[in-house]
């Protein structure tokens, strides 16, 4: 897996992506069918634009099924649960943030 990611490119072809994990450009379709988080944008004619996300996520899929040997199902599930997990995280740091403004608001006030 060779992945160069171009700072100043914002889309990405599906052979271009196909060469970067070295696999098939029907490997990439397939997993599109099978994984619901890999949803790349199409232009007017069909064609696919991956973005930088959408190759983050064919890495954790390349990584679960080609390199760790997960089946179709059990990648699936690990996708899953690692989003349940970011998830969590998430809503840990919006609170923390929402209490990080409430104390800056009360040491305001009480500097006043």
């Amino acid at each position: 897996m060779k992945i160069k990611l171009d700072p100043d490119k914002l889309y990405y072809s599906i052979g271009e992506v196909s060469e970067m994990f070295d696999v098939s450009n029907s490997l990439i379709r397939y997993w599109e069918s099978e994984f619901s988080k890999l949803k790349p944008q199409k232009n007017s004619r069909g064609d696919r634009k991956y973005t930088e996300r959408d190759i983050n996520t064919l890495k954790a899929i390349y990584i679960l099924v080609k390199e760790k040997g997960y089946t179709i199902d059990g990648a699936k599930k690990a996708l899953k649960e690692e989003l349940s997990e970011q998830k969590k995280r998430d809503q840990v740091i919006s609170r923390l943030r929402k209490i990080r403004e409430s104390l800056i608001k009360l040491q305001k006030s009480l500097e006043e």
